[in-house]
């Protein structure tokens, strides 16, 4: 397992590998740290909140999550970011320390990506279902090169447009077979899809 330390920024939200986020940085502590990471063209850490919030005092992160790179930025106002970030790589937390700054900085170890796996039988009313959703969102939105026939590509994305609470998303994240995502995924459109026919 490679381990390097990057800065963590939790969120309220779950970044998966290849997803886009668009985030507004004005926090000191993250100013500093955007900084850094267009200076050296490095990845910071975004992790799932388990306890605390965004802003204020350091959040409690999830061991595991995603590392993100940015891809663009804009410095609107001195010590003010727009930032549109790419997931990278899923990672663990090893160790953790907390800067005077608020800034929270972890060693990592990089998970290996899944092996390329097709998108199963099975799950290919799931690959048409996502690329019907892109046409509809926008294509703008999601990231290229599209692969509809890569079950990790298209697990991660119907992971991030699923309107699910962030720690049933937070638990796909962490579940390292593309095909046991999509089987979870059909498993939470069905049930989603049963909720909304008992509300008619």
């Amino acid at each position: 397992m490679d381990t390097l330390e990057i800065p963590i920024f939790p969120l309220g939200s779950v970044l998966y590998p290849a997803g886009l986020l668009s985030l507004r940085i004005f926090e000191p502590r993250y100013v500093e740290m955007t900084r850094a990471c267009i200076r050296d063209n490095s990845v910071f850490g975004v992790t799932l909140i388990r306890a605390g919030y965004e802003v204020g005092a350091p959040a409690v992160p999830s061991e595991i999550g995603c590392t993100a790179r940015i891809l663009q930025w804009q410095e609107p106002e001195p010590g003010r970011y727009t930032l549109l970030a790419q997931g990278e790589s899923v990672f663990r937390i090893l160790r953790r320390r907390t800067l005077p700054s608020g800034l929270i900085v972890a060693e990592v170890g990089l998970e290996e990506p899944p092996d390329p796996l097709p998108v199963a039988d099975r799950h290919e009313p799931l690959a048409e279902l996502l690329a019907d959703m892109i046409e509809q969102i926008g294509e703008v939105h999601f990231p290229k090169p599209r692969r509809f026939e890569d079950a990790a590509w298209v697990g991660n994305r119907l992971c991030e447009l699923l309107p699910v609470e962030p720690e049933r998303k937070q638990k796909l994240l962490e579940t390292a077979d593309p095909l046991a995502v999509l089987d979870e995924v059909g498993r939470l459109l069905k049930e989603l899809r049963d909720q909304g026919g008992a509300a008619d």
